[in-house]
């Protein structure tokens, strides 16, 4: 028997429907025209929520949060032309932090290329830089042998983004018109579709890989000797969002080889109930120190996830001459100074399992305690120090906002951290806490484009609080996701740093060139947000002090609409406040 069908909307369903047959469960589309088949499957197909988003940037960016919360590969859908180009931001970043987006951009069939038809661009590849896979769909053909390659191609996307090199891929999908289900283009055989099926893989082995038997591999033995062999090592945990197994196994092997582990702000490493004993997290002021710079000089050096954030350990590995391996999960290299020895493909949590398995569990008889205490007395110089200069400084300024809001977040919250100076206060200042959070950023090409949007893709799925700690230039430069907060009653929190402008910049030498400085760089904008934030139906508050940001914090996570609480601070006299602790460290030291 044959049925009338439109042959765009019928490719579309059943491209949809194996992506939902896999375990796909979210989309983020963007209105448009030649996108209608696509997004027609998913509004009718139940087993895919979808969020509807007018801004294409704030779609990608709002996919992406989606994706880092679930682990699992969302779908964006747009439609043709420059609309496409909006998601590259969010491409770009999900490609460095290797996060699963199946990308589904819409296109004008090929005759129309190249002819000055409306709304059209050259899309073959167009993020070719900064993607894991690509296909061109091709134009929809209903025949036995097309229909089961469009279903491959679904099962490939899933495969492609989540497990074999995880991160972002792009499928090209043309069409003809006409678009809708109701406008029949063809009559089909019942007997044709059946046959198409293809046989669907096991869910849980698509999403979840075999782990590896690394201790047999040559460069695990390697390294188990190198570990073996030297006294003096280090553990850096970079940012990532490590399981909680991490957190123990790699406490237990810097136990038993005596080494410390400098623990990034964004590697969850400072807080859990997971024992800290080896875990420093006051680094940034003491490794400032000429003195630590020329005394304090490793062995060996074991560096886990992504680049470093503090600024003062990126040098200090700078001058090492250590032998330094990086351990993360697809054998990224993350080393801008050029210093590691090699780069091994191995699960974190694995690795340290593997080797403590490989030790045992008792501590190595090295007769060099002292190695360790020397950091470990570094450090509590350096948070004694902390103590006195930053916990106890008058509101407001930027970096006490770090500790008061560590102490006051929820147990189980999600923290969303922005570029440029949230995050690195964040690393500078954040304290250890037997708190479970779980932190996250956009880190991978550190734009301040998007923060809000990822931040509200989290907190959509999340049940648990989302917190999002930004700057006044990320919070301006992504208004418009504050849409989705307002469509979609997300109570994210937002606590907002206005020093009105890039206060990062203060930092750079390019500020002493004062007028130019302040026009061109730190580039005020002199904003009032409260409108901003009402505009979109969400909660304002001026914060006063840190008695009363403890308050509406309280208040804020009892809200279901989305919070804004902004403290207005001072570029300038927060830089000073940093000089004036690493200053007094970089003394303290000096007289040891």
């Amino acid at each position: 028997m044959k049925k009338k069908i439109n042959r765009n909307f019928f490719w579309a369903e059943t491209f949809i429907n194996e992506l939902t047959s896999i375990g796909v469960k979210y989309a983020c589309i963007s209105p448009g025209s030649r996108n209608t088949p696509l997004t027609l499957a998913i509004a009718g197909n139940k087993k895919i929520k979808s969020f509807v988003h007018i801004d294409e940037r704030s779609s990608a960016f709002f996919a992406l949060g989606v994706a880092k919360a679930t682990n699992t590969p969302v779908v964006i859908v747009s439609t043709s032309g420059t609309a496409t180009a909006e998601l590259y931001p969010a491409i770009i970043e999900a490609y460095q932090q290797r996060v699963p987006l199946i990308v589904c951009t819409a296109d004008r069939p090929p005759e129309l290329l190249n002819t000055g038809a409306n709304q059209t661009i050259n899309q073959n590849n167009l993020y070719k830089n900064h993607i894991r896979w690509f296909v061109d769909v091709g134009l929809p053909e209903l025949i036995p042998r097309r229909i089961r390659h469009i279903k491959v191609i679904a099962k490939r996307a899933v495969y492609e983004s989540l497990i074999h090199s995880k991160g972002p891929v792009h499928l090209n999908f043309p069409f003809r018109k006409p678009f809708e289900p109701d406008d029949y283009t063809d009559e089909i055989y019942e007997d044709i579709i059946k046959t198409s099926e293809v046989v669907l893989p096991d869910k849980k082995k698509l999403f979840e890989e075999a782990e590896k038997d690394i201790v047999s591999e040559k460069w695990f033995k390697e390294v188990a000797a190198y570990l073996s062999k030297y006294k003096k090592g280090l553990i850096i945990a970079g940012p990532e969002n490590y399981n909680k197994q991490f957190h123990k196994n790699c406490q237990k092997l810097a136990y038993i080889l005596g080494y410390p582990v400098l623990a990034d702000g964004a590697s969850q490493l400072r807080f859990g109930k997971h024992n800290k004993d080896n875990i420093l997290f006051s680094f940034e002021g003491f490794l400032r120190s000429l003195f630590v710079n020329g005394n304090y000089k490793p062995e060996i050096i074991i560096q886990f996830g992504r680049t470093v954030t503090s600024k003062a350990l990126e040098l200090y590995l700078e001058k090492c001459t250590a032998i330094r391996f990086m351990i993360n999960e697809y054998g990224d290299w993350f080393d801008p100074a050029n210093r590691s020895n090699a780069s091994f493909a191995c699960k974190p949590f694995l690795f340290c399992e593997k080797m403590v398995e490989h030790f045992g569990s008792k501590k190595m008889n090295r007769n060099l305690d002292s190695w360790l205490k020397l950091f470990e007395d570094a450090d509590k110089l350096s948070l004694k120090i902390k103590n006195k200069i930053i916990s106890n400084s008058e509101f407001p300024n930027e970096c006490r906002i770090i500790e008061e809001l560590v102490d006051i977040l929820p147990e189980n919250s999600n923290l969303m951290i922005s570029n440029s100076m949230p995050i690195r206060d964040f690393d500078y200042f954040a304290p250890v806490t037997q708190k479970d959070i779980t932190v996250f950023n956009n880190r991978g090409a550190s734009g301040i484009d998007g923060i809000t949007s990822t931040a509200l893709g989290l907190a959509v799925v999340e049940k648990t609080p989302t917190i999002l700690l930004t700057g006044d230039s990320a919070f301006y430069y992504d208004m418009n996701g504050l849409l989705a907060a307002k469509k979609y009653k997300i109570p994210l929190i937002i606590v907002l740093i206005n020093n009105n402008g890039g206060g990062i910049f203060e930092v750079l030498p390019v500020s002493k060139f004062g007028k130019v400085f302040k026009e061109f760089f730190v580039a005020p904008h002199d904003l009032d947000f409260s409108p901003f934030t009402k505009a979109f139906e969400g909660y304002y508050s001026l914060i006063k002090s840190w008695g009363n940001f403890r308050t509406e914090f309280t208040k804020a996570l009892e809200r279901k609409e989305f919070s804004v609480l902004e403290i207005k601070t001072n570029a300038a006299a927060s830089l000073k406040l940093r000089q004036t602790y690493w200053n007094e460290v970089n003394k303290s030291l000096n007289k040891i």
